[in-house]
């Protein structure tokens, strides 16, 4: 996105509860029977669906859960625990949880920061294992001119306090894998090495990366060599478009039917979450063809 703070801002409104309301435009995708019954076509299965939630935030969730199950999946990502009831209410999964970090700036690299986020998700990983749920997102932070060799040394020491309570509650946490060339200046996890590293050092099979596809094309490109390589390092992937973030088709530069393929040649059985901004009008109707591209 062209500003880095919008999705902090989407995703803040989100879990407050502030979504905006009168979207009738933009599920005109669902409103005849006809189109309905093309959205409940069979998906493959190869590909467990999911959609991020601050990209339709403008859409109420009550209805944007109504919207993904007519597409044909069941999960929505990055939804806080005052949304969770919206989510059972519907049959929809939370397929990446989120509300206990403090921002996407202020992260595990900063000692600072510890004794906030220690607590914040202590409480959270309860939350997430009563609500039967299972991953829950995490931030570095950003550098502040802080070397990388201290903010690995920061995460492990902070995350070693939290990952034991992770294990023993099957909630598994991920470090999203974030650009720092074009939306977040500064991330300290802005590579996949980088992330690796803090994986292998903390030796938890409770602590993932989760991959953004957008975000390493951006910052290092070569996503199914990386994909090939890393695969058991990442426990879960968003898309989007390149360049800006929008529609994951021919519009863009990269080929998200070959990725796909690649996710499911390692064998991966989370969830690929759509996380694109939809630049036409109609919102939801992009959403169906996103998935229906990824559903090799």
């Amino acid at each position: 996105m062209s500003n880095p703070s919008s999705r902090r801002l989407a995703i803040k409104n989100i879990v407050a509860g502030t979504a905006v309301l009168g979207t009738a435009g933009m599920l005109s995708s669902f409103d005849s029977p006809e189109e309905a019954n093309q959205q409940n076509m069979a998906l493959k299965g190869n590909i467990n669906h999911s959609v991020c939630r601050w990209c339709y935030g403008d859409v109420p969730l009550d209805q944007l859960c109504k919207a993904v199950k007519k597409i044909g999946f069941s999960a929505i990502d990055l939804v806080g625990p005052n949304d969770w009831p919206v989510l059972k209410e519907n049959g929809i999964w939370s397929s990446m949880c989120n509300g206990a970090e403090i921002s996407l700036t202020k992260g595990w690299n900063h000692t600072e920061y510890h004794e906030t986020l220690i607590k914040n998700y202590t409480e959270h990983i309860d939350l997430v294992a009563k609500a039967g749920y299972k991953n829950l997102i995490c931030f570095s932070g950003n550098s502040e001119g802080m070397d990388r060799e201290t903010g690995l040394k920061n995460c492990v020491d902070g995350l070693k306090k939290i990952i034991g309570q992770a294990e023993k509650s099957g909630v598994i946490i991920h470090m999203e894998l974030l650009n720092s060339k074009v939306n977040h200046p500064d991330q300290m996890c802005d590579n996949s090495k980088w992330g690796v590293e803090l994986v292998k050092r903390l030796g938890s099979e409770n602590f993932k990366l989760l991959y953004d596809i957008y975000h390493m094309q951006i910052d290092e490109g070569d996503v199914i060599r990386t994909i090939n390589d890393d695969h058991q390092y990442f426990g879960h992937y968003h898309t989007g478009g390149v360049p800006g973030r929008h529609e994951i088709d021919d519009s863009q530069e990269l080929y998200y039917p070959a990725i796909m393929k690649a996710i499911v040649a390692t064998g991966f059985k989370g969830y690929v979450a759509q996380e694109f901004i939809p630049a036409r009008p109609d919102k939801l109707k992009s959403l169906k063809q996103g998935v229906r591209i990824c559903d090799v």
